[in-house]
């Protein structure tokens, strides 16, 4: 049975909802961490499924309406260990909070199935039904909190939102469906292949696919859900929320535009261009007046989809390999600084304002070394990883005539610079206002520890991970 032997990741990690689902309901709540322990073991048997069988070669199954290749793989591996990441952040701050619920852990594994089965998509139809699995699971997690009105509120602009962006990208899959009479990508890149075959209808189901594309990445100016969802959820789920789900984003750009309508790159191209400066600009300009710490993370995420967008602009197969570089590494970033924010908050208290993070120095030497780390990945300074993901999609564009969007990358790059070096003047520089004890567990100060660490370490041996995508890509 062949292809279920290519979807046995996927399987598994479904018989495991059904699992931890069943058994979560039997167990009291000071039983919960049954939970997160399973929860946590079906992210290890889901890991040891894919590394089980990785192609060397792209393979496809189910009618050709699933395909699993090398780059997949080893996205569907960065995804596991971003869930367990955020899991683990996680925990002790759930319980404080009094939301240790076994609800947190099943929606953070169908989400990352909807992941998955973007990643490993084929068919137009296909992608959609990951992107609505994903969307769906994201939608509750943001409402998560049923006591705060606040977390409501952002759940149902997040749900609405995301409904018009759904249509948009079904309605643009109708018209080119309408127009080749498929939606797979394969049969779709070779219809477009053909001389004329980019016609007035085509570019029309480009344009929506395009703005559906572009909400599920948060790109200006479809972005406006992304703040309020990040400072209305609770911090675990904001975790979620602006981690794992970028690599999804990616997987979605990456079949339909790259794969899939590849050939209509001169036509997608400008699109995505406007999309990755107002990005960059918005992004970098508006979170310089933030205050409140997940706000000004996600306007940076903002800037950071700007240069992943720059990766697709140039069009090239190295733009393509520096976009999954920049995503995978952004990911990592994204999770370590969540992280620290559940750190900083104890019961009662959450650390969301800058101001909360001052004279953290004096307070924990370790831990304001392991946020500076974070932040000066983020700004893209070296020798940290961030530095590298930028230089390599700077550099794709360059390579491809582009040099104009790579000056603006640039300069956008120094003002983005401000506000994560902000963070860094408050932990060192100024006398901290709040001298209660750090109640972070030792197991989450170790794993924030290799996190941050891990991003000085791919920034000193970028080689490993991008030769990686290279060869993946390739």
């Amino acid at each position: 049975m062949p292809d279920l032997q290519l979807a046995a990741a996927e399987i598994f990690l479904v018989c495991a909802i059904c699992v931890v689902l069943v058994v979560d309901v039997f167990l009291s709540d000071a039983k919960r961490m049954v939970t997160f322990r399973l929860a946590m073991l079906s992210l290890v048997g889901t890991a040891v499924c894919s590394f089980y069988y990785i192609p060397e070669r792209a393979v496809t199954a189910f009618s050709d309406s699933f395909i699993l290749d090398p780059a997949s793989a080893v996205m569907k591996m960065f995804a596991y260990l971003v869930v367990a990441l955020v899991f683990l952040y996680s925990r002790d701050y759930l319980i404080r909070a009094g939301l240790f619920k076994g609800e947190f852990f099943i929606l953070g594994l169908f989400g990352l199935l909807g992941i998955m089965v973007m990643l490993s998509a084929h068919s137009l139809l296909t992608l959609y039904l990951g992107l609505e699995l994903l969307s769906l699971s994201l939608y509750s997690l943001v409402a998560f909190d049923r006591d705060s009105p606040i977390a409501t509120e952002s759940a149902m602009k997040y749900f609405v939102l995301g409904a018009i962006a759904s249509g948009t990208l079904l309605y643009g899959i109708s018209i080119l469906y309408g127009v080749t009479g498929t939606v797979n990508l394969g049969e779709l890149s070779a219809h477009f292949a053909q001389p004329g075959a980019v016609t007035m209808p085509a570019l029309l189901g480009l344009a929506f696919v395009v703005v559906g594309v572009a909400f599920k990445f948060g790109a200006v100016p479809f972005h406006m859900w992304l703040p309020d969802v990040y400072q209305g959820a609770s911090t675990p789920v904001t975790a979620f929320v602006g981690s794992a789900p970028k690599i999804a984003a990616f997987a979605l750009t990456w079949r339909v535009l790259s794969e899939g309508l590849g050939d209509m790159h001169s036509s997608w191209q400008d699109m995505l261009a406007l999309l990755c400066v107002l990005s960059l600009i918005i992004g970098n300009v508006v979170a310089i007046a933030q205050s409140n710490i997940k706000r000004m993370l996600a306007y940076s995420t903002i800037s950071h989809v700007g240069f992943i967008l720059m990766g697709f602009v140039a069009g090239t197969e190295d733009g393509l390999q520096a976009a999954m570089f920049y995503t995978l590494v952004y990911s990592l970033m994204a999770a370590a600084a969540f992280g620290m924010v559940i750190v900083l908050s104890r019961k009662g208290f959450e650390a969301e304002n800058l101001e909360d993070f001052k004279g953290l120095n004096a307070r924990s030497p370790w831990l304001a070394f392991v946020m500076l780390m974070i932040m000066f990945s983020m700004a893209g300074v070296p020798p940290f990883v961030g530095f590298y993901a930028k230089l390599v999609v700077l550099g794709s564009v360059i390579d491809a005539g582009l040099l104009w969007l790579a000056m603006v990358g640039v300069l956008l790059a120094v003002v983005g610079a401000f506000y994560y070096l902000r963070v860094v003047w408050f932990m060192y520089f100024v006398e901290p206002v709040d001298d209660s004890r750090l109640e972070a567990a030792t197991d989450l100060r170790f794993v924030i520890s290799a996190n941050g660490l891990g991003l000085l370490a791919l920034g000193v041996f970028p080689g490993v991970l991008l030769n990686l995508c290279a060869r993946v890509i390739g």
